[in-house]
């Protein structure tokens, strides 16, 4: 198959930020008192958005302790103390050398648009992406409003288009969409519920995304 547009997912698929994310949702449990949860339960919301991952997490919670939970949890997360986030060996390469081959980069993420700038910023990567849409402007995944939007800012139809993720979020997000998706074996997610979602394959290193791709250009050139 031959893809000219590249959307990944962030958090799990090329930042190693999963113990973050988790820390920062046991802070913002106990800073509201809501009744603990343990790690894997927590770790199983990443990917969504902040307002959807606290309504599975916190089920019942009013539409003020909703607003309550989002601005603890980017507080948190916002914080120069917190642990710092890297992207994950060879993520960095990878993009580059996809973005060589004349591919469209592109992010569908569950941050919202300030915390996906910081990352970027960060990770010295925002160059290499032509656009993003994040959880704070379109619908959640596995809705698929944010490759909709991207395939159409990008004129690349669906056949040409690759969601590229950790989560079954995101394999949802593609079929939804009319696309493919290719997962990663490293995230959130194990491959047995990635794999049932319509992933092409599940790879267990980024750097694996170049030769599964083959050598040639995206565009077809």
């Amino acid at each position: 198959m031959n893809f000219e547009l590249l959307v990944f997912d962030w958090d799990g698929t090329l930042m190693d930020s999963e113990g973050r994310i988790v820390d920062c949702l046991e802070l913002t449990f106990q800073d509201l008192e809501l009744p603990p949860l343990g790690r894997d339960q927590l770790k199983d919301v990443i990917g969504l958005g902040l307002r959807e991952a606290a309504a599975r997490l916190a089920p019942g919670l009013s539409e003020g302790r909703i607003r309550q939970f989002i601005e603890c949890y980017r507080a948190h997360y916002l914080c120069e103390k917190k642990r710092p986030t890297e992207l994950f060996p060879g993520a960095l390469e990878a993009l580059r050398e996809l973005n060589r081959r004349g591919h469209t980069l592109a992010i569908a993420t569950g941050k919202s648009r300030r915390g996906l700038e910081r990352s970027l910023e960060e990770a010295a990567c925002g160059d290499l992406f032509m656009a993003s849409r994040c959880a704070d402007e379109c619908f959640s995944k596995p809705h698929p409003q944010m490759l909709l939007e991207l395939m159409e800012l990008m004129d690349t139809p669906p056949e040409r288009t690759l969601m590229i993720g950790d989560t079954e979020y995101d394999m949802q997000m593609a079929q939804n969409a009319g696309a493919h998706a290719l997962a990663v074996s490293y995230g959130v997610h194990e491959p047995a519920r990635l794999s049932q979602h319509g992933a092409l394959a599940c790879l267990d290193d980024i750097r694996e995304v170049v030769a599964w791709l083959g050598g040639g250009s995206g565009s077809g050139d």
